[in-house]
């Protein structure tokens, strides 16, 4: 899974940007992140892809009220509602982000160039008609806390009895680099989006992280291919809640918005 899916900075600063909390320039560096470039693709009324500043003032002619977050993986669409086509590219993508207020919806293409350390990204978004209709299985953040907070106490005891917490450096500098994140107080949301938001964000990052420790660094006692099945079916269901308590933060600020 995504530690900081790109749909999640292009719908959270998407948001503040539509909100007028922002400005153009701040919303577009803040999503491009550490990217190269990001250009929206198949925009209607634009012949060929187009810059993000440029693609956000359109959207928001088009009726873009504001934009949700889908973090789609097989046999769970969260976060979708159709149609099939865009169901599809965003499955295949992990990810995608659903405008409010217009039946469009973005799906991220990554391209990669140059050597590893000095890689060129860039990112270019198809924009897809969708189906108006309730996104699938995201709940609420009172709902997603509360199932983040069990969903740690069990990835612990999942990595704890797979000896993965001390399953080599690699491990350790992945934690050290979230703590040192944590600790510098970095911005995880944009400006607009309530506190509880922030909080349940950065503890599914936690748990996410976490997850992604014991499939990739944690070999601890998982050595037989049985062992490893047995990992994977223990943590999918935490790996889920994670997901649902990402979407559930992204999309915070567009259901308050309704609700106020």
């Amino acid at each position: 899974m995504l530690f900081e899916p790109r749909s999640g900075r292009l719908a959270a600063w998407g948001n503040a940007l539509l909100a007028g909390l922002v400005s153009p320039d701040e919303a577009v560096l803040s999503i491009v992140g550490g990217d190269a470039v990001h250009r929206v693709e198949g925009l209607p009324g634009e012949s060929g892809p187009v810059g993000l500043t440029l693609a956000l003032g359109r959207m928001r002619a088009l009726g873009v009220t504001g934009l949700r977050v889908a973090l789609p993986a097989p046999g769970h669409p969260l976060g979708l509602s159709g149609p099939a086509e865009f169901n599809a590219r965003a499955l295949d993508a992990e990810e995608a982000v659903v405008a409010v207020g217009a039946a469009l919806g973005l799906v991220p293409e990554v391209a990669e160039a140059g050597p590893e350390g000095d890689l060129h990204v860039s990112v270019t978004w198809h924009c897809l008609p969708v189906r108006e209709a309730p996104p699938a299985d995201v709940p609420s953040l009172g709902e997603a806390e509360r199932e983040l907070a069990e969903a740690l106490r069990e990835a612990t005891v999942v990595l704890t009895r797979l000896d993965v917490a001390g399953s080599g450096p690699v491990a350790e500098a992945a934690l050290s680099a979230y703590r040192a994140r944590a600790e510098a107080g970095r911005e995880v949301l944009a400006p607009g989006y309530p506190a509880r938001a922030v909080r349940v964000l950065s503890l599914a990052q936690r748990v996410d992280l976490l997850v992604s420790l014991a499939y990739e660094h944690g070999p601890g006692g998982a050595v037989a291919a049985s062992e490893m099945a047995a990992r994977a079916e223990a943590l999918r269901p935490v790996e889920r809640v994670a997901r649902r308590a990402l979407v559930a933060a992204y999309n915070s600020a567009v259901e308050e918005r309704e609700r106020g």
